[in-house]
């Protein structure tokens, strides 16, 4: 392995950055876009109990940033209930604020991730371009008669062109993967959001 990066090159080492930094990125976001670490089961339940155990149906600072703690659904919920004796448009509004936050939150470093999936095939593209040169430069030194000169250059120019798709194809799928996954978290938020709205203001029963 080590001879396959010294004969690509200097343009390995970005490549090989990119990679590390790639599957860091990777496991990462498998981990916090866990589906039960971002919605909780049973969240929106639960914060329905406090309210109705609560003479004044207000949950107080202590409850909500204990929701605003537990997950992204938290802080969405506990956006809602901090307006809760306003109408429903005004729940909304403060939902939505937050919700951009969360959002926000929930695509961290898949930027960085999909400039990587774009990056790494122009890398190999560069070290391609290098290896051509430095065999055009030993063969206008030396001639054709050296052999080894050629394919160390022609060895530079494909490891690296191959290295280079090699972290780029991966990384675009899982960009992608992600990608679909928090659309598909928001929209499930965006329903526990508007299914909290309807039971406080009446619309629909609790348990529905």
């Amino acid at each position: 392995m080590l001879e396959i990066i010294r004969s690509g090159g200097w343009v390995m080492w970005p490549i090989l950055l990119c990679s590390v930094l790639s599957l860091a990125i990777i496991v990462e976001r498998f981990w916090s876009l866990r589906r039960r670490a971002v919605i909780p089961p049973n969240l929106t339940a639960q914060v329905w109990q406090w309210v109705k155990s609560n003479s004044d149906k207000r949950l107080d600072e202590k409850h909500l940033e204990l929701l605003r703690k537990n997950s992204p659904m938290g802080q969405i919920l506990a956006a809602g209930l901090a307006n809760m004796h306003h109408d429903r448009e005004m729940m909304k509004a403060g939902i939505e604020e937050i919700g951009n936050q969360v959002v926000h939150q929930l695509e961290r470093y898949l930027n960085t991730l999909g400039t990587i999936a774009e990056i790494a095939p122009l890398l190999g593209l560069l070290g391609t371009v290098t290896g051509i040169i430095s065999m055009l430069a030993a063969v206008g030194e030396g001639g054709l008669g050296n052999p080894t000169v050629l394919s160390s250059g022609l060895a530079e120019a494909l490891i690296t062109t191959a290295a280079g798709l090699t972290v780029a194809i991966p990384t675009f799928v899982f960009y992608r993967y992600f990608r679909g996954l928090v659309d598909s978290l928001v929209v499930a938020m965006e329903q526990e959001a508007l299914k909290l709205i309807d039971v406080l203001h009446g619309d629909r029963e609790a348990n529905s």
